[in-house]
């Protein structure tokens, strides 16, 4: 055996009584053969460091650059009290109503600002009021101008191409919106049309099978009169026909006096419906009648024609 065969056992040797020693100490845990060792940390409180690091960075400015303020909350308007008091009354029963087999919320702390958007968002509004009731008399002390005078230009930070641009991506927008309006408009018109025409059908399919079963006991001699034809003449009479549906509503009493005065001034122009139709009175007058004149004798004297568009031609050259 060489030299460096036995410096390595020797090692070995040495690791594994470093390891039996760790492991009857605790620092070795079974299965792990490396000796843990705990670094704890030491914090450390310097006083005078800290102060000394805090005055170089602090900036020692006039309160116009700082513009802090220290203050309570503002007082609480009447309107906004009575607000949060309902705002309580919601938030109280909407955490007492019943959850689960029949059990409420218990311990539920209503002025809990994490449980209550109102009344921390009232918090944040009062303090905010307070700080600007504080703020302004203090800047106006301090000669700084908080209004815009009455001929203040301001020029806007983006360029008119850019807000054309805009005006063009907001108006494309509302036409797509209007045009799927009016889309969805038309869809719904198209349901309901199918609903009232389908309801039709099925009405008329109702009655004309209820008029069929009527007739079938007419004719077995269950039923001895024809009322049930009466009632469907009066209910055609009753149903206003699609044209009629149609049409608009009648007149209004002004117009009709307006119609009323034209026609006392210039007279009702007449009934034109029927007007072609044949009466007795103009089937019996025979007045316009005219009896056929006598046939012409052969040979017979004829009166005296334009000559035709050849001949008057002729003639013309014949006169030059």
């Amino acid at each position: 055996m060489s030299d460096t065969d036995s410096s390595i056992e020797d090692v070995e040797s040495d690791s594994d009584v470093e390891l039996q020693e760790a492991f009857a100490k605790g620092l070795v845990k079974p299965g792990l053969n490396i000796v843990s060792t705990d670094h704890k940390k030491h914090y450390k409180n310097d006083v005078v460091q800290l102060k000394r690091k805090s005055s170089d960075i602090k900036l020692k400015l006039d309160w116009v650059e700082r513009l802090d303020l220290v203050n309570d909350q503002a007082p609480l308007a009447p309107e906004l009290a009575l607000k949060l008091q309902e705002e309580e009354l919601q938030h109280e029963a909407r955490f007492n109503k019943v959850q689960g087999k029949g059990r409420k919320l218990q311990n539920v702390n209503t002025e809990d600002l994490a449980l209550n958007d109102f009344r921390r968002e009232m918090l944040f509004h009062r303090q905010a009021q307070a700080a600007v009731l504080i703020g302004i008399p203090k800047l106006r002390k301090e000669g700084v101008k908080t209004k815009r005078p009455d001929d203040y230009f301001a020029e806007m930070a983006k360029s008119d191409q850019h807000m054309q641009k805009v005006r063009e991506v907001m108006m494309k927008k509302q036409h797509v919106q209007e045009r799927t309006e009016r889309v969805r408009q038309l869809r719904q018109l198209r349901k309901v049309s199918k609903q009232v025409q389908k309801e039709a059908k099925v009405r008329q399919v109702n009655e004309k099978k209820k008029l069929m079963e009527e007739v079938k006991k007419y004719q077995k001699g269950l039923h001895t009169d024809l009322d049930f034809l009466e009632e469907k003449k009066k209910n055609k009479k009753q149903k206003p026909s699609s044209s009629q549906g149609n049409r608009k509503e009648p007149v209004d009493k002004k117009v009709q006096a307006k119609r009323r005065y034209k026609d006392k001034k210039f007279g009702f122009g007449g009934k034109k419906r029927g007007m072609k139709r044949n009466t007795k009175n103009s089937t019996s007058d025979v007045s316009e009648f005219r009896k056929p004149g006598k046939p012409k004798q052969p040979g017979a004297a004829k009166k005296h024609q334009r000559p035709g568009k050849s001949r008057r031609l002729k003639m013309k050259a014949k006169t030059k």
